[in-house]
């Protein structure tokens, strides 16, 4: 496998698998984790898609709990080049295959209302000034809203599902009541909703929200995940999510 510059291999968790990690182009993050977990899978049959997919987190992470095929789009092209070398490194071609493209240019290219799930984890911060931008394009790109936004993950989201399919979302909680009201001017009917804590007693610092396309009002409130323990180890249920730990 063929890395370049800073690039490393990394161990996925507990999965038997490596992904291609940079420090200074992308690293996946514990929301990237939490997404592929959270949202609702066919375990058999069914079309999948990732959108802002990065180096493949999810969709490698998701390949373990379905035998679904799974489409990746990631838009800036180094990153993208790293996860298609990591569905490689894990002989996953078959299952997963990856876009280099705009997410916003997907309907046209993947045809209208294909998918059984859509699931991504976007850019959480509204575009500041440039003087305000990380200096890393790379980075910026991958958390601010430069190149997408919100609603723009909603509403293609909503064009690319079926009636009846799921979209799964990862973001912060200040931005709940946008990603809502969203969701329903594009159909979406949110479902499932859980917020997650970096130790009990704090402010949640992370939301995982699903949603049906044409869905009846119904939202369930999931108990709420804590990440760390106060001697700032993980907590047993973050261990089992990680690391499969009983």
């Amino acid at each position: 496998m063929q890395l370049y510059g800073d690039e490393r291999l990394d161990y996925l968790l507990a999965e038997e698998m490596k992904i291609i990690q940079s420090p200074s182009v992308f690293n996946f993050s514990l929301d990237a984790v939490l997404l592929a977990r959270f949202a609702w899978l066919p375990i058999q049959k069914g079309n999948i898609l990732d959108l802002c997919t990065g180096n493949a987190v999810v969709p490698l992470l998701m390949s373990t709990r379905t035998k679904g095929t799974i489409t990746g789009v990631e838009i800036q092209e180094r990153i993208y080049d790293m996860g298609v070398r990591s569905v490689q490194y894990n002989e996953l071609e078959e299952q997963i295959r990856l876009i280099h493209g705009d997410l916003k240019d997907m309907p046209k290219i993947l045809g209208y209302n294909k998918f059984d799930v859509v699931t991504c984890n976007p850019p959480y911060f509204q575009t500041p000034k440039p003087s305000e931008r990380n200096p890393n394009e790379h980075l910026a790109i991958a958390r601010h809203e430069i190149l997408c936004t919100l609603e723009d993950v909603v509403r293609v989201s909503s064009q690319l599902v079926k009636q009846g399919g799921k979209i799964a979302f990862v973001h912060r909680p200040g931005r709940l009541l946008d990603i809502v009201t969203l969701m329903r001017a594009y159909k979406v009917e949110p479902k499932r909703l859980q917020l997650v804590y970096p130790k009990a007693g704090k402010e949640a610092n992370m939301l995982l929200i699903e949603g049906i396309k044409d869905g009846n009002p119904d939202l369930k409130i999931l108990p709420p995940l804590v990440v760390y323990e106060d001697n700032d180890e993980y907590t047993k249920e973050m261990r089992q999510i990680l690391y499969g730990e009983e």
